[in-house]
């Protein structure tokens, strides 16, 4: 299942997502993943594993153009020319000489003049061909306003913590309103842990909502989940290292939501983030060094 982004590229709606996935175990999860039919792989250059995400996709035999690669910017790299030579890094990690979307990681408001000049740079990656594609991660409306009034391409994708306990319907309305997608990170519930975030949540995977549809269906809960995205138009990246698992959430072309059960996720969400605040001034965010190819 494709999606066709705001500038005419198609991208898989669902991909394997590598975030907080070991170096050591990520080559084996690209190939199981590429071998249970994923097109799409979505990683990032804090993740610290590009390197073996392109090794997954040389040791999945598939050709280059048969894979969709996305990675981002981390914020220690915001800048015109600092943004240009992550593109330069994380194309010699992967071991490839283009990519298919590359995005801002995040927003980092307080000083949000370095990402907009981060942007301008994937804007000229954009325009010498060596991206087919530019967006940015964690950006609320309002980032998405002053970043479009000061910049020239609308973003392809806005990549966003969304799941059935944060839906963030503004945030959904305003990629709409600009014809981005919205992809959703943490797609199955916030399954990740993050340090210092939501140690109090529930577990979306046993809400009983969700499992009684999951029953009706024949499906887990985390496959309800990712339909819920892909029948509502957005894309999806669930994480995991477990190849049984890789090729379950692969398994939801099979199936249809009725209306009647969207709208029930959609009555779950609770309007709590499990993830980092994108409004919250992190300097420590900009020491991290991202190493060289």
């Amino acid at each position: 299942m494709d999606i066709t982004l705001n500038n005419g590229v198609t991208m898989p709606a669902l991909g394997l997502g590598v975030f907080q996935s070991p170096p050591e175990e990520t080559t084996a999860a690209v190939v199981a993943a590429l071998a249970a039919g994923y097109r799409h792989i979505d990683t990032a250059a804090a993740y610290g594993n590009e390197r073996e995400v392109g090794d997954g996709i040389r040791r999945s035999g598939l050709d280059r153009s048969d894979v969709f690669i996305e990675t981002k910017v981390w914020v220690s790299d915001y800048g015109y020319e600092e943004t240009l030579h992550a593109w330069e890094k994380a194309v010699g990690k992967l071991g490839v000489d283009y990519l298919d979307l590359l995005i801002l990681h995040q927003p980092v408001p307080a000083r949000f003049e370095k990402a907009i000049a981060a942007y301008k740079a994937l804007e000229t990656l954009l325009a010498d061909g060596r991206v087919r594609g530019i967006g940015v991660s964690n950006f609320m409306p309002h980032h998405l306003a002053q970043l479009l009034a000061e910049t020239d391409v609308v973003p392809a994708v806005n990549q966003v913590e969304l799941h059935p306990y944060f839906s963030q319907p503004d945030v959904q309305a305003a990629n709409a309103r600009h014809g981005i997608l919205t992809q959703a990170w943490s797609p199955i519930g916030g399954i990740t842990f993050y340090p210092g975030y939501g140690e109090d949540r529930k577990n979306v995977m046993q809400d009983p909502t969700i499992t009684a549809i999951a029953e009706a269906h024949g499906k887990t809960p985390a496959q309800v989940m990712l339909r819920w995205h892909l029948q509502q138009g957005r894309s999806a990246i669930p994480k995991s290292t477990n190849p049984a698992r890789i090729a379950e959430n692969f398994d939801v072309f099979d199936f249809e939501l009725a209306d009647g059960e969207v709208t029930a996720i959609d009555a779950l969400d609770t309007c709590v983030r499990n993830g980092p605040d994108p409004d919250a001034a992190r300097d420590q965010w900009f020491v991290v060094s991202i190493p060289e190819a």
